[in-house]
């Protein structure tokens, strides 16, 4: 059995480092392929951003927006009423298992989501299994990540997420084999498209919306009481990681980058 094991949680931190994406800012690779009368499943949709803006690019199409449980997804509901979208619509769905028969949707995406996962090849085969022939499967993850300036806090925290998703069975940063795992779920090579993405947060008010909320998401967090738990850090710890988050916000210098593997899979047979 595949299950979905993510570390992290839908508090009001993360989902506000979640709805800072944007079709613009997350999914470039994919904005050129949509058509208005696209029909998109968009797998682990969060707060709806991405989904909401890729309903106002298919103005004659349709978008179905999942997650594997409902918190997310009162926010995203409130999302499109507020920007006055109705062509979508939002319901619980597992990857492993999606709800829809197959040939079901033009594009099949997913941001961010496999990585979360014990299963991703099994989890590309659902979505191979309800694009239609001729569509898209669309996939970005992250694959390197660095801060400038590091503190010895941040590093250990990563080296603790590292540790807690791996005992979990899931793969952090795989982008740079998910074409790979494309491959093995039945898409031919030629088949699949690869591509690269990056984010940098720089500026004042983009350190807030980065740092900010990882600092909110330091103390008290899924993952700080699993590590603490299984004895791999302190309470104490995850409060001086809060700190050094704080301190990178205030520093006129920091600087975060994000480099993300990136795939469109064509659906031949």
């Amino acid at each position: 059995m595949t299950v979905q094991a993510y570390v992290a949680d839908h508090s009001a931190p993360v989902l506000r480092t979640h709805a800072w994406r944007t079709p613009q800012n997350s999914t470039a690779y994919l904005l050129p392929h949509l058509q208005p009368t696209s029909t998109i499943l968009d797998i682990g949709c969060g707060p709806g951003s991405i989904t909401t803006g890729l309903a106002a690019l298919v103005p004659s199409g349709h978008v179905t927006g999942i997650e594997p449980t409902s918190p997310p997804l009162e926010a995203a509901r409130a999302l499109a009423v507020s920007e006055g979208i109705t062509n979508i619509t939002f319901q619980e769905g597992d990857i492993h298992a999606l709800p829809f028969a197959d040939e079901s949707f033009d594009i099949v995406h997913a941001h961010q989501v496999v990585q979360h996962i014990t299963d991703p090849i099994a989890g590309l085969r659902e979505m191979r299994r309800v694009c239609k022939t001729g569509g898209l499967v669309a996939i970005k993850e992250s694959a390197y990540l660095h801060c400038y300036p590091e503190a010895e806090e941040m590093a250990q925290w990563q080296e603790i997420y590292y540790k807690v998703a791996g005992e979990r069975g899931t793969s952090p940063h795989p982008g740079a084999r998910i074409h790979v795992w494309a491959r093995e779920a039945g898409f031919a090579p030629q088949d699949v498209q690869c591509s690269t993405g990056s984010w940098c947060f720089r500026t004042r008010e983009e350190r807030e919306a980065w740092g900010g909320n990882f600092a909110e998401r330091s103390v008290g967090s899924p993952l700080s009481k699993l590590a603490v738990e299984k004895g791999y850090a302190t309470e104490e710890f995850f409060e001086r990681v809060r700190d050094a988050w704080l301190a990178w916000v205030d520093n006129e210098d920091a600087w975060f980058g994000i480099l993300h593997g990136e795939i469109l899979c064509t659906k031949r047979d």
